[in-house]
């Protein structure tokens, strides 16, 4: 692997359909999520009939900035 290949790697962001992002969440359901979806409270982009919502928005919508946890820390 070129140190590109792994630095493209590193930047990826984790992609979350609906149903993924609500079982993230205890206490969201799919409704609530499809829901801010649709209003602009939550980030998220359409692929074909899928919202896909980052998992970094996801976090820092639901919990804040200062709470957005990856890879085991905080940001």
């Amino acid at each position: 692997m070129y140190k590109e290949d792994s630095i493209m790697e590193n930047n990826k962001r984790r992609m979350l359909t609906i149903g993924e992002a609500a079982r993230l969440i205890e206490g969201i359901t799919e409704y609530r999520i499809r829901q801010m979806c649709k209003t602009g409270q939550l980030p998220c982009f359409k692929a074909g009939n899928k919202f896909l919502i980052s998992e970094e928005a996801l976090y820092e919508t639901v919990f804040g900035k200062s709470s957005v946890v990856i890879g085991g820390g905080k940001m």
